[in-house]
This record gives C-alpha cells, structure tokens and sequence, in this order.
C-alpha cells in the first residue's frame, strides 16, 4: 500500500482507515513471510536428520552442504524482508545470530570510533562527560595480499689485504625462483586443500597484477615435493610401524598423452588413528601412487607391516593374508551397503531385518567410542557377540529362501563370504567395526579429482601423493596446513639436519611450536 506522505488527509476519519488498512497489510505480509521461512527451515531440518539416513547415501555431501547453504541463504532473505512486529520497534531476525559467534582471541583487533558530534548535550546544549562505552564487534575480512621481500647483503672491504666480505645469499626453496616458502605454501595449500587447479590460482593472481603462468606454478609444486619427499618417508615409517592399520584405493585420472586420453591410475592410502580406542600415537594417512591395481603394489607398500589390515573387499588385499603375518579385518560398513540398497530398491523386509541387525552392533560402538581396547572388548563380549552369533545362522536361512541369483542373496553371501574378517572386532579391541577412518582419508582426493579432473602425469599423480600425505595428517592432528608447510619449508630450506628430520613430522611439529 503506497501512502504519499507529503499529501496526508486532514480528516481523522479517513486517517483511522488508512491505518486500519495498513496494519492489515503488514500483518498479511508478516503471515506470508513467517509461512515462508517456516516451510524454508522444515527442509533444512529434514535434509538434517536425513543426513545419515537414507539421503546420505544418495547425496554427494558437498552437494548436500550446498543445498543446505541456498536454503540457509532463502531464510536470511525472507527475515530480511519480514516487516517489524510493531512501529517503532527493530526488527530481530530469528536465525542463529552472529553474536553468538565467539571470535577468537588471537584475531588483531583494529577500533573503529562512533562518537556524537559536537560533545554537547542535544537537548539544553549542556557540557556533557563521558560515563561509559558500548563495544561490539563485528568480524571483518582484509584480503591476501602480495609483497615483494628485498634481500640486501651489504658488502665490505678490507684496506689492509683488499678482501672483500658478504654474508652468503640464502637457500632459497626453488632454485633461481621468485617463491618464498610463504607463497608456495600457500599454492600447495589451495591446490591440495582447497581444491582450486593452478590456472585458476593463476587467474587469482594475475586479478592483483602478477602474472604468473600456471607452468611457473607448476614448476614450484614439483620443486615443494622433492622436499617434502623424505618427510612422506618419514611419515610412511610411523604408519607401518602400527600392528592395526586401515587400508584402501581410489581411482585417479592420469594424463596418457600416446594415447591421446587418460588412463586410470590408483592412490593408496594406508592410515593410523588409534584414537577410538585411545591409544597413545598419533594418527597419520600415507599416501602412495601405481599406475595400475595389481595385488603386488599393496603387497609392495605393507612388506614391512605386521598386524591387522583393516579394508574393504578387495581381492588383492586377501592375498597379503597367506603368510600369517598380516590378519584381515572386513568393513561392516561395505557389508550394510548391499542390504541397504536392495533395501532402497524393493522394500525388503529381509534386508531391513538385517539393516537393523546392523544397526545394534553399530548403537553399542558408539557407546564405546574413546575408550581403552580392553573395555571395549569387554563390552564386545558381552553384547556384541550374541548379536553376531546369532546373526549368521539367521543370513545362512534366508539364503535358502531368496532367488539365488537376486541382489539381497549377493548381499548375503558377500557377508558370508568374509565373515571371519567381519567377526575380527570380537577378539581385539582395537579393531573398528568398520574401515570409514580411511574413507575420509580419500573423500579429499575425491574432491580434488572432480575440480582437477586429472593428474598431468605419473610423475604428477606421485607428487599428488606426498603432499596429501602431510595435509591430511596435518588435519589428523589439528595442525593448521599453510603454517605448518611455511614453516617446515622455512627450516629445511635453511639446512634443517636430515638427523633431526621427525622434528617436522606434524604432531611432532606441534609440540616443538608450543615449546617455543
């Protein structure tokens, strides 16, 4: 309703309805506005709960957080739009506020003034004294900005003899290079952490006016992974040198350039966390590239590993178990998968029987969480087995009753067929139910692969592997990854001795960061 303010009815009468009028208007939109945002925040809560239910298995979890982020987006537009309760009064937006954020204290804090002027008092123009402040704060964003680091060594002459003295030029991390150990950090950080492909960071840049071409950033990734190659050595001796390990593969594009395409290459990830039965090491991922799936490139990487290998159901992983010396233990997660999508599928109420059959084994896991292998296999024995026990004469019955050539009697005997890996848990309280550690250790090479699309080269792909390697164990351990990469390529380029070299390694890192 639009109202001309400068050509107002004298007549009380008409002003009464014109009022009466608009408050049925603001009140309408207010209806209409608070149904929206309403509607808005019931499929925020339902993609919420359905986040580890039955959309999580057919959502990409970035698709969902982006889904969740435009509808997040609606909501704070209609609020936006939400006319106030009554006039006079400001409007308070109901989402979760800003201020509750708490904003850390080791931000710099940068004071902004907002004083009355003059320093009179507006109503008698009396002198006026200050009894107080109100202060607030808001988070604010400087962005990253590029400097030029001018290296002066002054010389000096000795009249006596003539010799001339200067300090030596320092190492720097890329031979004849332009990149500090600050810059480089940060295009490995963006490229492997953030995901962002070298021409687009030199699309970034060339926005500030550098121009630098995505070969030269190229040449700077390669220069960073020769010295960060005995770190991943280093790194590689901690994980192997567990008695339980996670282990899996994923696919990755390899530029083929005879062939005119690509080729499919693996990375392998091997990963330590003993945390959830709180053991005393740290935990670390390593990562390891072949250009091909053959048995022998796990048997090649685990030659010197002794222990329970905790995977998926890949064949060549069982071929490591012949010797004795490594043990297998089976994912209950890979095993679930197949019920639940012949579940998805028909409405079965033999895969939902054994879906919730699942489900009480993982209910009692999460209750254990975070405490020590021995009460874990206690708690095991005496609710776990029982379940498990009953469970496979239950799977072997059905099996005789369901099409032998169906999905849910390929789900039966895939569990069946690994059922002594699948029960390993029950004997050692160190072993998870299932292998999602490692999972998570490959959901970052996932990401990189949809916005990279390809490594250039094996050569690429095996770089691609070292530095992931100290990334995701820099996460692993709560390191922050730019810091820890500057710093670490700070030192080695200054001569940090090879003898001292798992001073580096990121938990390590920490506490040597912390003592200083």
């Amino acid at each position: 309703m639009h109202i001309d303010l400068a050509a107002l009815p004298e007549d009380v009468a008409t002003l009464h309805r014109m009022i009466g009028e608009l408050t049925t208007t603001l009140d309408g939109e207010r209806v209409r506005a608070q149904a929206e945002i309403d509607r808005l925040r019931q499929i925020v809560k339902a993609l919420q709960r359905n986040r580890f239910g039955r959309r999580s298995e057919r959502l990409d979890d970035n698709q969902l957080q982006l889904g969740l982020e435009d509808l997040d987006t609606d909501i704070a537009g209609a609020e936006t739009d939400l006319p106030p309760e009554a006039p006079g009064t400001e409007r308070k937006l109901r989402s979760v506020s800003d201020s509750r954020l708490s904003l850390p204290d080791h931000l710099p804090r940068a004071e902004v003034t907002v004083d009355i002027a003059p320093v009179v008092c507006p109503c008698c123009g009396g002198a006026v004294h200050e009894i107080g402040e109100t202060v607030s704060e808001m988070l604010d964003y400087v962005p990253a900005r590029l400097r030029v680091l001018r290296i002066r060594r002054p010389k000096y002459g000795c009249r006596a003899c003539g010799t001339i003295h200067q300090a030596p030029a320092p190492e720097r991390p890329i031979a004849k290079g332009l990149a500090t150990p600050g810059l480089i950090a940060h295009v490995l950080v963006s490229k492997y952490c953030d995901y962002l492909p070298l021409y687009r960071q030199s699309q970034i840049l060339a926005r500030q006016g550098v121009t630098l071409n995505r070969s030269t950033l190229a040449n700077w990734v390669g220069g960073a992974s020769w010295w960060l190659e005995a770190l991943r050595e280093r790194l590689a001796d901690h994980v192997f040198a567990s008695d339980k390990l996670f282990a899996d593969d994923t696919p990755i594009p390899v530029l083929d350039p005879g062939r005119g395409r690509t080729k499919t290459g693996r990375l392998w990830v091997y990963a330590r966390d003993d945390r959830p039965w709180a053991g005393p090491d740290p935990p670390a991922a390593v990562y390891f590239y072949s250009p091909d799936r053959r048995a022998e490139r796990p048997a090649a990487h685990l030659d010197r590993f002794r222990g329970v290998l905790q995977v998926d159901g890949y064949a060549g992983f069982e071929t490591l178990a012949a010797s004795g010396e490594i043990v297998l233990a089976a994912c209950w997660a890979h095993a679930r998968r197949k019920f639940y999508e012949f579940h998805q599928a028909t409405g079965s109420p033999i895969a939902a029987e054994a879906l919730r059959r699942i489900a009480a084994l993982y209910a009692i896991e999460n209750e254990i969480r975070g405490r020590s292998a021995a009460e874990r296999q206690a708690a095991r024995d005496t609710r776990s087995r029982s379940l498990v026990d009953a469970m496979k004469p239950w799977l072997e019955d059905q099996l005789h009753q369901v099409p032998p050539r169906g999905g849910l009697a390929e789900a039966i005997r895939y569990a069946l067929a690994r059922w002594p890996a699948l029960c390993r848990f029950l004997d050692d309280g160190r072993v998870e139910l299932d292998n999602n550690p490692v999972e998570r250790a490959i959901r970052p090479v996932a990401l990189g692969r949809k916005n990279h699309l390809f490594a250039g080269s094996d050569g690429g792909a095996d770089r691609w592997a070292v530095i992931a390697s100290l990334l995701e164990t820099a996460k692993l351990n709560r390191v922050e990854p730019y810091t820890y990469l500057k710093d670490i390529l700070e030192r080695m380029t200054d001569g940090h001795p090879m003898s001292r070299i798992d001073e580096l390694l990121p938990w390590n890192w920490t506490a040597s960061t912390v003592a200083e």
